[in-house]
């Protein structure tokens, strides 16, 4: 049987940001009607390869060749012409305009669009401004938009992190069904149980080059963990719960919360070193759970109360104020993207600085100490989107290490971060509440909250319906009551 030629084939691809060399060496070859995993650890060099290929950024050398055909994007509409169409794993829509207008610009068949979203059974409304929609749905146009230029190759960056488990399964039809068209996907994803499940192949960056090329059902999870993180990282984490005290204080207490039929009469308490989850199927009112309780809205009724008096936040900084402090999960929506890796650390103790951007000695030790403990990588420190998503998540989370805080916030806080980051985030949110901190933690993976919380609630049509011990939760258990199936408190 005659053996097809791959359909890209890249070659020796490196690429340098000043002094920080994102890929040295990069081998990948993608064969005609396949779907081929790229895995690394954050900073591998995946996100990189993908906008080479993509024609966002030149590379500094290597081969490209697509069909056999030497190729050099230089802009993403190069990368078209030649049959590749990226999802980016940050929505390339301009907020402040409509989906309409986003289409336009880019040129795209409106009608195939919306064809695709039939396809995949959504309704969106082209005339809503961008900023207006949540990002599983941005997500999902970007997904439709890719396939209105009928690739060859579809390039699919960290889709599934920002997805439901529904929305997720909607993306791996496309996957298959694109498979059984004689065309190809390139899946990049943390969740190494959708590569498991969908991938044929597995090519793993590490370090900048290629580390190894797997068979991912042969190997199993360890061997593409061993590949990409070494030996160590295949060792099971463990959880670590603690009984909370019962007359332990109460940090933060939500009493019977409204908000425009999306928070329909919440009530909790967080007490201190106490990691609280919470699960819940997308669109439960989670998002503005959040917003109310960070400062960013306020609530149509109820009461949110910090240290027993009630929280009057105008906006976050009256929340920071009183040491109630959010991580989100948009860590773009949360940094200065073109400021140096310490400012964007220090930002929240400006407000107490002389000087802007000027600190003393206690309030640098305290940054640097951040910057160690949670061992951010600086060597692109000059700008903080240069670094990985794993490490911007880190700076996030440093920049209260570094100014303080109470009761901590965590909107899925390891979304699109690789497992050693994520464990690395595990324990420190259980130093953090063994030190008498707060912790509420939203995740979107239910699988972290034996993990990493003492106790789970459950959020359905924006009301809990289900509390137990998080060592007890098991998956089948929170989605059954996260369908609103079993109500027990």
């Amino acid at each position: 049987m005659e053996t097809l030629p791959p359909l890209v084939q890249v070659e020796y691809v490196a690429k340098s940001f000043g002094p920080v060399v994102a890929l040295r060496s990069a081998d990948l070859s993608v064969m005609p009607g396949e779907i081929h995993a790229l895995l690394g650890a954050n900073g591998a060099g995946k996100s990189t390869l993908v906008k080479i290929l993509s024609g966002v950024h030149p590379k500094d050398g290597g081969t490209l060749q697509v069909n056999g055909k030497t190729v050099t994007p230089g802009k993403p509409s190069d990368a078209m012409d030649v049959g590749l169409a990226t999802v980016f794993q940050d929505p390339a829509l301009i907020p402040d305009l409509t989906i309409d207008q986003n289409l336009r610009l880019t040129k795209v068949d409106k009608s195939l669009v919306l064809e695709w979203l039939a396809n995949m059974e959504l309704t969106i409304d082209f005339d809503s401004l961008v900023r207006d929609l949540p990002l599983e749905t941005l997500r999902m146009l970007d997904l439709a938009r890719a396939l209105a230029h009928d690739p060859q190759l579809l390039l699919l960056d960290e889709i599934t992190a920002a997805l439901s488990a529904d929305q997720a399964e909607k993306v791996f039809d496309v996957m298959e069904k694109w498979k059984e068209r004689g065309r190809s996907v390139l899946f990049i994803t943390h969740r190494l149980a959708e590569v498991l499940r969908i991938c044929n192949t597995a090519t793993i960056l590490r370090d900048g080059v290629t580390s190894a090329v797997l068979s991912p059902r042969e190997g199993g999870e360890k061997e593409l963990l061993e590949a990409m993180l070494g030996a160590e990282a295949t060792a099971e984490y463990s959880g670590t719960q603690r009984d909370i005290v019962a007359d332990a204080p109460v940090m933060l207490e939500a009493q019977d919360l409204h908000s425009r039929g999306r928070v329909n009469g919440a009530s909790f308490q967080l007490r201190a070193g106490e990691i609280l989850g919470i699960a819940a199927l997308e669109g439960q009112g989670q998002e503005r759970l959040f917003d109310l309780l960070s400062g960013d809205r306020a609530p149509e009724s109820g009461e949110i109360l910090v240290d027993g008096s009630p929280l009057k936040a105008r906006s976050p900084y009256d929340a920071i104020a009183r040491g109630v402090v959010l991580v989100p999960s948009d860590r773009v929506l949360a940094l200065l993207p073109q400021r140096p890796v310490r400012e964007n650390l220090t930002v929240p103790l400006y407000n107490e600085a002389g000087h802007w951007f000027s600190l003393n000695s206690t309030e640098t030790e305290r940054v640097t100490g951040a910057i160690d403990r949670l061992d951010i990588d600086t060597r692109a420190q000059a700008q903080v989107r240069r670094l990985s998503g794993g490490n911007q998540q880190k700076v996030v989370l440093g920049r209260w290490l570094a100014s303080g805080f109470n009761t901590l916030l965590c909107f899925d806080p390891t979304r699109g971060i690789d497992i050693q980051t994520k464990r690395q985030i595990y324990d420190l949110l259980r130093e953090l509440a063994d030190q008498g901190n707060a912790i509420l933690l939203y995740t979107s993976e239910l699988q972290e909250i034996p993990l990493v919380c003492d106790r789970v609630l459950v959020l359905y049509n924006g009301q809990f319906v289900h509390e137990q011990d998080a060592a007890t939760a098991t998956e089948e258990a929170l989605l059954t009551a996260s369908h609103g199936l079993a109500e027990s408190k």
